[in-house]
């Protein structure tokens, strides 16, 4: 599509800031029984705004220049397509930050300019999950209900049970304190980790998971959706993609035989090796191992508490949910 100079009536800009990356999502939005989004141009940045927060407490000034540079980019997308609406929220480690104060400064100075009065907004755990959980399900058929989304960030995890918005939407939600990020932090210091990182990280796992296990009644679903970048990339390592496809990914299945297996690789590799996989990005290399972790944790428990087998891997997440709730 052309871009438009000209704003587009029914043109939507959502930006969803977490831990580790930054993305964009500008759509066209088709009204009738529902609404739905077409993509206009999609894009992601690992800018880390989540460097050493788990540690201190708040936003490191490298962190926060990357992040702007990427919105700066962003707001300049957001006018050559002419977009009218924009939401940005940011998640995890800007709850955590003590500093958030400079980072919604720097979020005003870039985007108010494009967008009067846009600015981003920090949502809650319970916010986030039903984002994610909006923009999982849009695509998927209602008899495979309910669905368990996951949504493995670098700061939280959502953890949400629900059927299609037609059939009631989110029943139980919860945001566990831990993502790729967060745990390689405070648990792999080592390339590869050893095997007493992993058995510590493992620990912090179980221990943040059972409090979201406590709270969804994960043994009522029938389907596991996986949304966000580690998901994603072990999909693409599963089926041995030279490249990352999301074409390919969206919606693919993922056996819980191949799920662990590609887990179980990941955590034993060095950076080095992770690095030259294909379909990885450059900035998911240092933490996707504890992603991996958490990853098996998840499927070792819906396993044993709902019988499910395999994976529904969502190209599809929080960015679109973000997108449909202002449209």
């Amino acid at each position: 599509m052309n871009p438009d100079q000209d704003v587009v009536a029914n043109r939507v800009g959502a930006i969803d800031c977490g831990t580790n990356s930054i993305r964009l999502l500008i759509a066209d939005v088709s009204q009738g029984p529902a609404a739905r989004l077409h993509d206009v141009h999609r894009e992601m940045r690992i800018v880390r705004l989540g460097q050493g927060v788990d540690a201190t407490g708040q936003f490191a000034p490298e962190a926060l220049a990357r992040t702007r540079a990427a919105l700066v980019d962003y707001a300049a997308l957001l006018q050559r397509f002419g977009v009218g609406k924009v939401r940005m929220v940011a998640t995890s480690a800007t709850r955590d930050a003590s500093n958030k104060d400079v980072f919604f400064a720097m979020t005003a100075e870039v985007l108010g300019p494009v967008v009067p009065g846009a600015v981003a907004e920090v949502i809650t755990g319970e916010e986030e999950a039903e984002l994610s959980f909006t923009g999982a399900v849009g695509e998927l058929d209602s008899a495979a209900a309910p669905f368990v989304v996951v949504d493995l960030g670098g700061g939280s995890t959502e953890v949400v049970l629900g059927s299609d918005s037609a059939g009631g939407g989110v029943q139980a939600s919860f945001s566990a304190d831990i993502g790729c990020v967060r745990l390689t932090e405070r648990c792999l210091h080592s390339d590869p980790p050893t095997a007493a990182e992993v058995a510590a990280a493992r620990e912090v796992v179980r221990e943040r998971l059972g409090e979201a296990l406590r709270v969804v009644p994960v043994d009522q679903a029938k389907t596991w959706v996986g949304v966000a970048g580690t998901f994603t990339t072990i999909a693409a390592l599963a089926q041995r993609l030279t490249i990352y496809d999301p074409d390919a990914i969206h919606l693919s299945r993922v056996s819980f035989d191949d799920l662990l297996a590609v887990c179980d690789q990941l955590i034993g590799m060095t950076r080095k090796q992770r690095a030259a996989l294909g379909p990885m990005h450059e900035g998911r290399v240092d933490v996707i191992g504890g992603g991996a972790i958490v990853v098996q944790e998840l499927a070792s428990a819906l396993g044993q508490r709902a019988g499910i087998g395999e994976l529904v891997v969502s190209e599809h997440d929080i960015l679109d949910g973000i997108a449909l709730s202002i449209a």
